[in-house]
Formats: structure tokens, sequence, C-alpha cells
């Protein structure tokens, strides 16, 4: 591709002498005369202080500059923001991290479109991070590579961020003593890097790679290491070479590729926050995608991966062991993926996949196709008279196939997490946590810490736990979330009263509300909707455009 068609977007900006005054600006930050002849390429740095998941991507992005600028561009960088989950969770401020999602999108899309880049690379560390720099990727749709900022190392004794939330539940419990609880929280997050799991950051790390929007090896590198900063020095020059290739991130980001990232998800046993961001991610890359489409692949999709929250590894164990890649021919080698796939080097994903070795003969982080975890998909999506449009749970097998028992009705997270830990919840409870669906939080907060408390007081077993939020990839036990239509919305989850019986089957693929129609038809009438809980600012934004959860909790949706 000639440098002109290359320079399409900076070139309306700083070409001729009626850009001069664009010109004088960029000196100011850093711009020579030859410069203005380059390709731009926008870094979007996530970096920030507020988490370790990201506290390292100022570095990287200068990497990632560096190596646009070696390959012959001119690398700019620029920010965005980030949140924690981790430290707003079970809290009133955790109802701005999935809106945050859309604020990275928005934001990205915003300094990309007014700056004038011709290609990006976005480096993302944390949850909303990843997903938020992908849709704005897909919305620019100019040459672009997505860089992971890599996970953390383990803590003590092998522990993290979700050993953290348990341990609140066994000092509730009383099986732990302050001092024991003091010393797994000073000593679980030992630096930089995403959380250690198979949680939200990975699997979507895994997912982005697996749709070729990655480099081969990107999510699975420790934050701190050189084959992370080797990772962003490429990511640099890909972005150039993509370019020179005329290969968009919708070229990338197809039909077939987003079937990879769910196969992927699905094998890695990974997060269920990847349906509500695959969801969203393929609604801005315009490729119909929808909850079928994962019953669909899960049917013939297994477990293969032993990793945190239900299994025993660690995501720095698979890095040790060489990553999603092995794992990923395997798959491609059973017809399982779609190697035809393009992806960001330019290359499509079985030439990216061809020399790959398998693993060792000594390591039991990835199974097996012939001797899986789980022989179908560990996610499910369940309907039945309590979720007409879906939801979506994750079951590994370890915490039973079904469910039945008393409706314990709670109107916040707050609330739940409370009578969890004070004994409330016994065996037998099906704990409902409504009103905090996407418009009912709003912002559909993640009930990592009640899932954690159930946990920690070992009722893993012995309750279940629904709600029209959504859950953090380091959630585990029976839970079911994104019920839809959610309950600010009228749906049938409004509806359940204390001691209703609560069937779930997840062999069936059902979730059911034991009241007969007549019933529901009655406090259908009665039900009067709730106030909005914020009036103004972004969240009463984000309750007033966000779609449902079924369709990604999108904000930008067309009108019909």
């Amino acid at each position: 591709m000639g440098n002109d068609k290359k320079r399409q977007y900076s070139s309306q900006l700083v070409d001729g002498p009626r850009k001069a005054p664009g010109r004088a600006m960029l000196r100011a930050v850093g711009f020579g005369d030859d410069d203005f002849k380059k390709m731009q390429v926008g870094i979007a740095s996530t970096w920030s202080m507020v988490t370790p998941c990201n506290m390292h991507i100022n570095k990287l992005a200068d990497i990632a500059a560096a190596g646009v600028d070696e390959a012959g561009g001119k690398g700019v960088i620029f920010n965005t923001i980030t949140i924690s989950d981790g430290i707003s969770n079970g809290a009133e401020a955790m109802k701005y991290s999935l809106v945050s999602r859309e604020v990275i999108a928005d934001s990205i899309e915003t300094v990309a479109g007014c700056q004038g880049f011709d290609g990006l690379v976005a480096i993302g560390g944390c949850d909303k991070n990843m997903p938020g720099c992908l849709i704005a990727l897909a919305r620019l749709n100019r040459p672009a590579v997505f860089v992971y900022g890599g996970t953390i190392r383990p803590g003590a004794n092998r522990t993290d961020i979700v050993s953290v939330f348990e341990a609140v539940g066994a000092h509730a419990k009383g099986s732990i003593s302050e001092v024991q609880l003091g010393e797994v929280e000073r000593t679980a997050i030992p630096g930089p890097g995403s959380c250690g799991g198979m949680y939200t950051a990975n699997t979507m790390a895994s997912a982005i790679e697996a749709l070729g929007m990655s480099l081969p090896g990107s999510s699975a590198q420790d934050a701190i290491s050189e084959a992370k900063a080797e990772d962003c020095r490429r990511a640099g020059a890909a972005v150039l070479a993509l370019a020179d290739k005329g290969i968009l991130p919708r070229d990338i980001m197809t039909r077939e590729a987003f079937e990879n990232a769910i196969t992927v998800v699905i094998a890695l046993g990974g997060s269920t926050n990847a349906v509500l961001h695959l969801l969203a991610m393929a609604d801005t890359a315009g490729v119909p995608l929808s909850l079928n489409d994962f019953v669909e692949i899960g049917k013939r999709v297994p477990v293969l991966a032993d990793l945190r929250p239900s299994g025993r590894y660690m995501m720095s164990e698979l890095v040790a062991i060489g990553g999603i890649q092995p794992m990923m021919k395997m798959l491609l080698d059973a017809g399982l993926l779609h190697g035809s796939c393009m992806t960001v080097t330019g290359a499509t994903l079985a030439e990216n996949l061809a020399a790959v070795a398998p693993y060792g003969p000594d390591q039991d982080i990835i199974r097996p196709l012939d001797k899986p975890i789980k022989a179908e998909s560990h996610l499910r999506i369940l309907r039945g008279n309590l979720a007409p449009d879906g939801a979506v749970a994750k079951i590994t097998g370890k915490e039973g196939t079904q469910f039945s028992g008393s409706a314990r009705v709670f109107h916040s997270e707050e609330q739940a997490l409370d009578a969890i830990l004070d004994g409330t919840v016994v065996a037998g409870d099906v704990i409902v946590i409504r009103y905090e669906g996407p418009k009912g939080g709003p912002g559909m907060r993640e009930m990592l810490a009640p899932t954690s408390a159930i946990m920690g007081r070992g009722l893993g077993q012995d309750v279940a736990l629904i709600t029209d939020g959504r859950f953090s990839g380091g959630s585990h036990g029976f839970v079911v979330g994104h019920i839809s239509p959610e309950a600010m919305d009228g749906g049938p989850l409004a509806l359940v009263e204390d001691g209703d019986r609560i069937t779930i089957d997840a062999e069936q693929d059902q979730i059911v509300l034991h009241v007969d129609d007549a019933e529901l038809q009655r406090r259908r009438d009665a039900w009067v909707a709730p106030e909005p809980r914020y009036p103004r600012g972004v969240l009463a934004k984000y309750a007033r455009t966000v779609t449902s959860a079924s369709l990604g909790a999108i904000t930008d949706a067309p009108d019909d």
C-alpha cells in the first residue's frame, strides 16, 4: 500500500500550508520534519496506579511506541481510563466497572478519530480494558494490534486475589483467625499483572489471541518478562505491516474468528464474562452472534484446562509450559478451529500454528482431547420461565449439574453478602440477587464477594446463587447470572418471593420458577418498577442507553 494511502487519516491533519497550526502543536510534543511524512500509530495505554493489573503498562506503551518508530512510523502514546474490579467488588463503586468498558471504547475512538491516527496499538491489562479496546478497534477499523499486559506472579503459598475474598468467608465462619486473614491480604498480590487464574482478564486475553487480534503468545506471558516486552515491540511493527497489506480489524474479526474465540474460552474453562464481551465485540464488528452460538459450539468442545477458579493451576503455570498455542494446535488438528482465519501477523491461524510443538509429557494442566475435564462446555445457556431471554451459568461439574431449593430474595449484593456472612443463608437456599442488571444496578456488578463468601463458609455444594448481575471470572460454585430480561425491566426475576421453589438444571439447560402462571400474573399486575437509582451522571446515561445482557449490554445499538 502506498504511503499516502497508509496516511489517509493523519494526512488530513498535517499536510499542506493550511495545516501549519496543527504541525506547530505537534512539534511541541516531539514531532520533527520527517515525522509528518510517516504513518502515525496511536498507542492506547491503559496505564494507571489504581490497580496492579495496569501499573506497568506505561513502560509497555513506551516499548510499543519504540517498535513503531523502529519500523518507520511515528508512535504517539495516549491514555484511557481503567478501574479495579478487585478493589471495588462488593461495594456500590463496582457499578462503574462494566460501564468503564464503554468509556474505554468511547475514549479510544474519540482520541484516534480526532487525532487522525492511521493505526493503533491498544494495551490492556484488566477485565474491561480488553473488550473496551477491541470494541474501539472494530469501530475505527484501522490497522491495529491488541497487546495483553500479562499475568501476575503467584502470591505466597500460590495465593491470588480470589484467595483473599475466600479468606474473608473463612474468617466469618471462624475457620481462620484475623491474623491469618491479614497474612493472606499482605502476601497474595506480589506485583504487576492481571489476576492469576483463568479469570476474566486471562480469559479475554486468550479469546482475543484466538480471535487473531493479538500476536501469537500474547495471552500467556508474565507481566514482567522479556517475552512481554518483545510482544510490545513486535506489535508496533506489526501495525505497519498490516497497513502495507491492507488488513483491517474487521477483516480479522469474522464470524469464524469469533467461533475460534468461543472454542478457546470453553477449552480453557474461562469466565462467563466472555459471553457478555464477545457478544458486544461481535456486534460492533457487524458479526451476527447470539447466546445460541455458545450452546452449539459448546456441544462439540470439551473443557481441557485444569485452571483456577474451579481447577488447580494458575496462569503463570500455563505460561511455563507454553501457554495456549499448543492447545490451539491440538484443537486445530481435531477440526475444532477454523485455520483459514486471518490474524494480525498477516498470516492465517493455521500458518501461525504450523510449527508449534506439543506440550511436554509431564504436564497435566491441559488434558488431551480424549480425557477432558468435561466433555461439553462449562458455559451453560439456561432458559425457562425465570429467564425467557436466557441466563449464563458456569458449571464445571464439580458443583453438580442440578440444584433445587427455596428462594431467599435480596434486592442488592450487599444485602445478600451480609446474610451469607451472618449465617442467615443456609443449605438448600437459592440466593436471588435482583435489581443488579445492566439497567437496574445500574452497571451489572460482579458477585465475587458473595460467591467467595459462600465458598469460604463451606456452602459451595449446598446453596445456589442466581442474579441479573454477573460474576467475576474468579467466581465458582452453583451460580447463574445474566438472567434476562432483568428485574428492572419487569422480568420474571422481579416476581420471585421468599420460599418459592427454584430448579436449575444444567443438563437440560433450564432454570424454572415453580409458581403457576396465574400467580405470576397476579404478582406482575402488582409489581411497580423501582425508581432509577441515579438520575444524573455516567451511571444514569448508561442505564438509559444499555441493552440487555443477552445482547452484550452495549450502549451504541442503532435504533430499530
